[in-house]
């Protein structure tokens, strides 16, 4: 990623041209990049979904950018607004010596989204029982990967030591590998555990998100140029995701899978509920936009522990939470 993002201002330019026509004239109107479509992110549908974001008077067109380099690219190319994607992407830009750095404003998950499924059910799981064999991870550099090393290292053991690890299938084929066969265990988001427990093709057995402490996984960032000339609708937009996070923290898994359906057609709505409902039970979405020092500060002990952090990022410097604590005040 990090060599990915040094080229970003050169290969943005063709994506910034394509998501142009995305654009439309009109201070009020918004362009998020998400960097994947994922119930995860259930909050930003459901300020969608139940008209916070008109309520604000703001017109949202959402992208799905797919993956960390693309969404950076649009965003410091000018193809998107607002990016949605991981914190340790905005430090990745800052480590390059970025001139406009890339400001995290309001979080909407707080926990990792992953967790350990087994291909046979285990009773009474315990880490050590995962040394000696074939586990199917996350890309390198991404944050599932650097969690579920911080995770495994936490419980003694060394991933690229202790386990048959393989990190080099696409993100959007991890799944369908595991279901075809490949590895014994496999680090997966929502809804593809439940679906695979569904379907007896594996069985959960632990979660990473829990084991990892809270930690700004999916944050709303923008470039500080645009936050200066744009106050006004960042703090529209925050307070949007506000209403949404609460309003998912006081309604059930079946309410926010029902409201969220529309994003995920292919999704049995049993699935959704169950996903929902197990990232609800563990916290993983956050009920106020507010990015924390400790939050901060243990991302990037993950991120050191990956080798992937060059120097501690300043979160004074990358981190704005004004806007998050006025949407929380009501101002």
């Amino acid at each position: 990623m990090k060599r990915a993002l040094s080229l970003v201002l050169a290969a943005g330019l063709g994506l910034m041209a394509l998501l142009a026509g995305c654009s439309g004239s009109g201070s009020e109107k918004i362009r998020i990049g998400e960097v994947t479509r994922s119930l995860f992110y259930a909050p930003q549908y459901v300020a969608i979904e139940k008209g916070f974001f008109k309520e604000e008077g703001l017109e949202v067109d959402l992208t799905t950018t797919s993956g960390g380099d693309k969404t950076m690219t649009a965003l410091l190319s000018d193809g998107i607004d607002i990016a949605l994607v991981g914190s340790e992407t905005s430090i990745y830009v800052d480590q390059q010596g970025s001139t406009d750095p890339v400001i995290n404003f309001a979080q909407l998950t707080q926990t990792d989204g992953t967790f350990l499924v087994s291909r046979k059910q285990i009773d009474n799981f315990a880490w050590e029982q995962l040394k000696g064999s074939v586990f199917l991870g996350q890309r390198k550099g991404g944050m599932p990967q650097m969690v579920g090393e911080f995770v495994l290292k936490k419980h003694a053991i060394d991933p690229h030591k202790d386990l048959n690890l393989i990190q080099n299938i696409e993100f959007a084929n991890i799944a369908s590998a595991f279901a075809s066969g490949t590895g014994e265990y496999v680090q997966l988001f929502e809804p593809q555990a439940s679906q695979f427990e569904k379907d007896g093709i594996g069985h959960v057995i632990a979660s990473f998100g829990t084991e990892s402490g809270k930690v700004p996984y999916t944050v709303f960032m923008a470039k500080k140029s645009y936050l200066d000339q744009h106050e006004a609708e960042i703090q529209k937009f925050t307070n949007a995701i506000y209403k949404a996070q609460q309003w998912v923290a006081s309604h059930s898994a079946k309410e926010t899978a029902d409201a969220i359906a529309p994003y995920f057609p292919n999704i049995q709505p049993d699935i959704l509920e169950s996903a929902v409902k197990r990232y609800l039970e563990q916290g993983s979405y956050a009920t106020d936009p507010i990015l924390d020092e400790a939050e901060w500060n243990n991302l990037q002990n993950i991120m050191d522990e990956a080798g992937e952090l060059k120097q501690r990022a300043d979160y004074a410097k990358l981190v704005n939470t004004a806007f998050a604590q006025k949407a929380i005040e009501g101002k």
